[in-house]
């Protein structure tokens, strides 16, 4: 397995990244993965790495790269700590819309211009905000992105708000997976609701669910949240969509 650690030349800075791959002398299909709050970090190498081991090549960048470089946070997470939150302000802020489209743009131009990287429809996964990324990617590139996953993503249905994700749903084209968490405050169930409703009407093939006694993260190994049966159905999810599209 191939794990190369590199850096992005972004719009607005450097942003860092690792690139997996199975077998690097053949190229594979491509993979956007975005991590959750915590950026770069071992756990989500290990998802990256074991998505890759299906037959992809995998970038995972930085997705915080205007606030700092991984390992992004210093401090242990403690939801409701004023200092937990300034730090998620920190991270978070930066990427309003319209950066998130620059971004856009810079990570999928590096990753289908690798050599590992095979011709044709790339694949978008994220976690936690990296959800919404991977909408706004789809949006963004309708012809080459085939297919889009988020797990616990937030705020992916923001009544009142121009720049809601959700809203993004006419410029997609590519197949979309969508697991919810029961307990989410940054995606409620009204919001699912409101987003599966959004998701019926439109014209598109997709999937949306909830998994059972689930919390905000419960995909990801070092969260508190972990819930090992979930993660693994989450994971078959993934390999299917991307088997189905990519493939």
């Amino acid at each position: 397995m191939m794990e190369h650690d590199m850096q992005i030349a972004m719009p607005d800075g450097i942003a860092d990244a690792v690139l997996f791959s199975p077998d690097p002398s053949t190229p594979l299909p491509g993979v956007l993965h975005f991590p959750d709050i915590a950026s770069i970090r071992e756990a989500h190498r290990a998802m990256a790495r074991r998505l890759a081991s299906q037959g992809h090549a995998v970038l995972m960048p930085n997705p915080f790269h205007r606030t700092a470089r991984p390992p992004v946070w210093d401090f242990p997470r403690k939801m409701g700590d004023p200092r937990t939150m300034q730090r998620f302000a920190e991270l978070i802020d930066p990427l309003t819309p319209e950066a998130q489209h620059r971004d856009a743009t810079a990570y999928v131009k590096f990753l289908t211009a690798q050599p590992a990287v095979r011709t044709g429809p790339i694949g978008v996964v994220g976690y936690c905000f990296g959800g919404a990324m991977a909408l706004r990617i789809a949006a963004a590139f309708p012809g080459l992105v085939a297919a889009a996953a988020s797990f616990h993503g937030g705020g992916l249905y923001k009544s009142h708000d121009a720049n809601s994700p959700h809203l993004l749903l006419s410029q997609i084209t590519a197949q979309l997976y969508f697991g919810h968490a029961v307990d989410d405050r940054s995606m409620t169930a009204e919001d699912i609701v409101n987003l599966e409703q959004s998701l019926a009407a439109w014209n598109g093939k997709y999937e949306s669910e909830t998994y059972v006694g689930t919390s905000h993260g419960w995909t990801v190994s070092d969260n508190p949240a972990f819930k090992p049966p979930q993660a693994e159905r989450a994971f078959a999810k993934l390999i299917q969509l991307f088997a189905q599209t990519l493939l």
